[in-house]
């Protein structure tokens, strides 16, 4: 299936401080973005949404404002290092004049209406925004 890049960005109205953990740990993340986050011992992370385990590894984790999930089959014995990987990838960026806090969501997946993306992300943001009073 190919793979499609999305992205889109929603202001925030609250700090990086305080979104930031919402957007790297897997409390944060379940509390929002899956059903369930686990972590285990290799930081390979086990996003669990519709009874379905999705494992990422943390590639980027700038504190404050970047973070990118690279997901990966663990069946799969060696990493073809030239396969084109999914990802999604929380960027925090802060109009200087405005001190408005943007979030950047960009996911790199499998083809989707991009219509029918917007409106899960325009979701998954509402509940995000609902937890941190932004």
């Amino acid at each position: 299936m190919e793979k499609i890049k999305f992205v889109s960005d929603y202001q925030i109205n609250s700090s990086k401080k305080i979104i930031y953990p919402y957007l790297s740990t897997a409390s944060g993340l379940s509390q929002w973005f899956a059903d369930d986050v686990v972590i285990n011992e290799d930081k390979v992370y086990n996003f669990i949404y519709d009874g379905e385990d999705h494992h990422a590894r943390a590639v980027i984790m700038r504190t404050n404002h970047h973070v990118k999930f690279e997901f990966f089959d663990p069946e799969e014995e060696e990493e073809d290092s030239d396969a084109e990987h999914t990802f999604i990838e929380f960027k925090l960026d802060e109009n200087e004049l405005t001190q408005t806090i943007y979030l950047r969501v960009i996911e790199y997946s499998d083809a989707f209406d991009e219509q029918e993306q917007q409106s899960i992300w325009e979701g998954l943001i509402a509940s995000l925004k609902e937890i941190i009073g932004g």
